[in-house]
């Protein structure tokens, strides 16, 4: 049997014999693949020059198609932490600020666009048209953000898009023909043009390979030149340490990357005990989150509002009459059969409100969401209060989920990078100024003297590990 000859019987008796469907025996496949290891033995200089151009193919298209990915990932951690606390989640709806879908199309400068983001007041007094007609959409100032670089800038107007148009959710019909003028679809035909090529590149590359290779055997053959016995696959050494360092990365990544993922829960939402819809109430009534969550601001943890929070509106309102309310499943709610689940645990007869007695309350068993290991310390006052951090930075767009689910992973990576961005209020000028930075004179110095122009967590010492583990 010539080498490589039991390869093709092996194809052609598993397609079909005389027209007719027809499936090896065991013994028939043990038998090719041992002639088709032979014939890959026999040609092992082939396989080993097509190996490295897989791998050499595989190395320079990754980064390319990974590139957009990582783009609109940056934009992201940018947009909750310097964007979402003004502008809504989704880019369609207005909140503080305009909806920002589609912002790029509406600015036919996209320098002046950056420079809007940068520092918009001074756009606005420089009399750019565009500049005074959004100052004009919302009574409440942007705040300017000069430390943004362009490649972030245009990190977060790619993630702007990309959660505008539905790419970062679950694929729609109509999507791919609505997003077809977007820079993702451009960023998208340009990758897909880039594999196009490289695909091409490496079908001439095989050929030539395999050229080189005949010619080399036909130099020996006429040189009369027989070739050094070669040893099978299963015992060549250099093909078992290839595949045994590749499976022990291929191996480390995923248990390093499973390892690093234990215990956190994106998206976690579980069934809590009654319907609360933070839509309906931080959202549509514009309940202002420390009135439940008042120890946000004074103590370590935000702390559950206990059932006489609740009761101060519900004794007054026990029927719902907001929008449509539904679960995560599309199941309708009834608003006014959840207030009820609260009468029962305040233990209150809405007939004789004036009887109750708020001291045989039951508190309500809500699951918790957000939980951080018991090593690591986080105050909300220090961030809340201090910081000025806004809720949705870390909670997401509170103001529009029904039921509350965890936005942030928690990690040790994501509260780091937060740390490395976010400015502290260093400027003493101002009578909102925080008095306590005064003791950093080096820092005030360098500003004075133009060395920086801001001051960040890191730099205050937000990056030593006695800050969060102790």
């Amino acid at each position: 049997m010539q080498s490589g000859s039991g390869f093709k019987n092996f194809l052609n008796c598993c397609c079909n014999v005389n027209g007719e469907p027809y499936f090896c025996s065991q013994s028939e496949v043990f038998i090719h693949i041992l002639d088709f290891m032979r014939f890959m033995d026999n040609h092992k200089y082939l396989f080993h020059q097509l190996t490295l151009l897989i791998i050499a193919l595989l190395v320079s298209v990754a980064p390319v198609f990974a590139q957009d990915g990582a783009n609109v990932n940056e934009g992201k951690t940018l947009f909750v932490g310097k964007c979402q606390s003004c502008h809504s989640g989704d880019m369609k709806s207005n909140s503080t600020g305009p909806a920002l879908g589609g912002v790029q199309d509406r600015w036919e400068d996209k320098g002046k666009l950056h420079e809007w983001i940068r520092n918009n007041t001074k756009l606005i007094a420089s009399g750019y048209p565009k500049a005074v007609e959004v100052s004009k959409i919302s009574a409440t100032a942007m705040t300017p953000f000069p430390d943004l670089t362009d490649p972030q800038i245009d990190a977060i107007l790619s993630y702007i898009d990309a959660k505008f148009t539905g790419k970062l959710d679950a694929p729609k019909a109509g999507d791919a023909a609505a997003g077809a003028g977007s820079p993702e679809a451009s960023a998208t035909q340009n990758n897909i043009m880039y594999g196009v090529v490289s695909f091409i590149l490496a079908l001439v590359a095989l050929v030539l390979i395999y050229v080189n290779f005949n010619l080399q055997r036909a130099a020996r053959e006429a040189e009369n030149v027989k070739a050094a016995p070669s040893l099978p696959v299963y015992r060549n050494k250099t093909y078992l340490a290839i595949a045994a360092i590749a499976l022990f990365i291929i191996g480390g990544y995923f248990t390093t990357k499973g390892m690093v993922n234990v215990n956190r829960q994106t998206n976690y939402q579980p069934v809590q005990p009654i319907f609360y819809s933070h839509k309906v109430h931080a959202g549509i009534n514009q309940i202002n989150c420390l009135y439940c969550h008042g120890n946000a601001w004074e103590s370590k943890t935000a702390a559950i509002p206990s059932v006489n929070v609740c009761m101060n509106c519900h004794k007054t309102i026990q029927k719902y009459n907001g929008p449509e309310l539904k679960d995560r499943h599309g199941n309708v709610v009834d608003g006014t059969r959840e207030i009820q689940k609260l009468y029962e645990y305040a233990g209150f007869d809405p007939t004789n409100a004036e009887g109750w007695d708020a001291t045989k309350a039951k508190p309500i068993e809500w699951v918790k969401i957000h939980n951080l290991p018991d090593h690591v310390y986080f105050n909300h006052s220090q961030h809340v209060r201090v910081g000025n951090v806004q809720c949705q930075t870390c909670h997401g767009e509170i103001t529009g989920m029904d039921e509350v689910h965890q936005f942030a992973e928690l990690s040790m990576g994501w509260c780091v990078n937060c740390h490395r961005q976010t400015k502290v209020n260093f400027n003493m000028d101002s009578t909102s100024g925080n008095k306590f930075y005064s003791i950093y004179e080096k820092f005030h110095n360098d500003i004075k003297a133009g060395k920086m122009d801001s001051v960040t967590v890191k730099d205050i010492g937000g990056l030593e590990c006695q800050k969060c583990h102790y």
